[in-house]
């Protein structure tokens, strides 16, 4: 399956991690769900005018939209789960 270029960094630290997830893609923007500590976690890929992310990664049920380098926050909220 081939995976949404702005998402590869994400998809290695969570196949890292050893966190289950499933991932899916379509018109090229990909979308995870994973589980991280009976909390359920999503990533969602969108291009409207601007390539960006919906997640609720910061606040487990809250959703917000990262813009611009969104992968590289998304891996520094993450690894600050540690």
């Amino acid at each position: 399956m081939e995976q949404a270029a702005h998402l590869k960094r994400v998809l290695a630290f969570i196949q890292e991690q050893g966190w289950e997830y499933t991932y899916s893609e379509e018109d090229g923007c990909g979308s995870i769900d994973f589980d991280y500590r009976g909390v359920p976690y999503h990533i969602w890929e969108f291009e409207d005018g601007e390539r960006g992310v919906e997640t609720n990664l910061r606040s487990g049920g809250r959703q917000e939209e990262l813009l611009g380098d969104y992968e590289t926050e998304l891996l520094e909220l993450m690894k600050d789960w540690h």
